[in-house]
């Protein structure tokens, strides 16, 4: 039932309910209103639909590992040979 929602209020009480409307609005603006409700939920629909759909296509495209490289360390820099100097001796004769 669409009304289930609403409990135990019969006919009577749905007319009273929709004179009152009536009254309040009149009735060149319950069209508005009733387009303008139209398209806020179908924009609520739109929405939850989207982030379903993203929800959904996240969970489907898990991330693949990707091969690591591992990279020798560089060589150690190395000194220059160091070649013997000769100094002349202060006690040779």
């Amino acid at each position: 039932m669409v009304f289930a929602f609403l409990g135990d209020i019969g006919g009577g009480e749905l007319l009273l309910i929709m004179l009152v409307v009536l009254v309040f609005f009149g009735a060149n603006r319950i069209p508005e209103l009733a387009r303008g409700l139209g398209k806020g939920i179908r924009e609520f629909k739109d929405a939850t639909n989207e982030i379903r759909s993203e929800i959904e296509r996240a969970g489907e495209s898990r991330p693949t590992p990707q091969a690591t490289t591992v990279q020798a360390p560089p060589a150690p820099v190395s000194a220059p040979p160091v070649t013997p100097t000769t100094t002349p001796s202060a006690t040779a004769e």
